[in-house]
Formats: C-alpha cells, sequence, structure tokens
C-alpha cells in the first residue's frame, strides 16, 4: 500500500461540483491498493499513519499525533499512487489492485483509522472522477509505502 499523508486546515471531496466530504483540521490520506497487498501490509501502515507525530506540540514541535490532537481524516483511494513509470512517458498501472481488492482495502483502511482514532473517517467515492480540494498546513506531506515499514 501506498499513502500521501497530508496535515491540512481543511479538506474536501466533491464530485460534479456538489461537495460529499469535507474535514477541518486533521489529515488527508491518499490510499493506493497495490495487487500484493495483504492485511499485514494495511496493519503497517494503518498504525504508522495514526501515531506520525506531525502536529505541533505546545513548543512548536511536531511531535503530536493525529489521534493526541483528535483531528479529523479524509481518505481518498487512489490507484494512481502505483503508478509505474519506468518505460516511456505513459504511466503502467498494472500493479494497481482491481475494484475486488481494493474496496475491500480501502473500506478496511478506514474503518481501523476510525477505530484507533475514536473518530469517523471521512471518505471520498471509491472509482469516481472526485475533485479534492485541501490547504496543506506547514506544508507538511509524507508518503509511506507499506514495503518500508
Amino acid at each position: 500500500m501506498k499513502l500521501v499523508i497530508q496535515r491540512v486546515s481543511s479538506a474536501s471531496v466533491s464530485i460534479e461540483g456538489k461537495e460529499i466530504s469535507s474535514i477541518k483540521s486533521g489529515l488527508l490520506v491518499l490510499v493506493g491498493v497495490a495487487d500484493t497487498d495483504s492485511m499485514q501490509d494495511l496493519d503497517s501502515v494503518v498504525r504508522k499513519c495514526v501515531n506520525l507525530r506531525i502536529f505541533n506540540d505546545n513548543n512548536g514541535v511536531m511531535n503530536r499525533s493525529i489521534i493526541d490532537v483528535c483531528g479529523d481524516v479524509l481518505a481518498v483511494s487512489q490507484f494512481t499512487l502505483l503508478a509505474s513509470t519506468r518505460k516511456g512517458n505513459r504511466p503502467s498501472y498494472i500493479h494497481a489492485a482491481g475494484h475486488e481488492i481494493a474496496i475491500p482495502m480501502y473500506n478496511t483502511f478506514c474503518d481501523k483509522v476510525s477505530e484507533l482514532t475514536g473518530r469517523p473517517v471521512m471518505k471520498g467515492v471509491f472509482g469516481a472522477d472526485m475533485q479534492v480540494s485541501l490547504v496543506n498546513d506547514g506544508p507538511v506531506t509524507i508518503v509511506i509505502d507499506s514495503s518500508e515499514v
């Protein structure tokens, strides 16, 4: 799995001009599921995501997690995170999981993050043409790859 985690002041997802999900301060998490991902991969990236200390403490040091700050989470599925650009200029998505694997993994990711944070996870719509808006706070952007966790 690959995650792109952005600390945000706000974020939202719209489809055809209609906002379907939004959060205030917290994390926007783009979630890419590979065809080889396992529940062990999922568990490792969930734990890493919710425990990342990327929010400022009282001294202005990034020392607090999303759990510590009771922040919001917006998770958006994004198969393009699995793009291979090794050959040519047209990305290949051959290693991105198909719907039958990716949808349950994405939903389980959201459920586990919700369970660990004690807050509902806002979502995009899997497979939809979404417009994602955000105000990146910092900016702080972290990439997590389950093969490196």
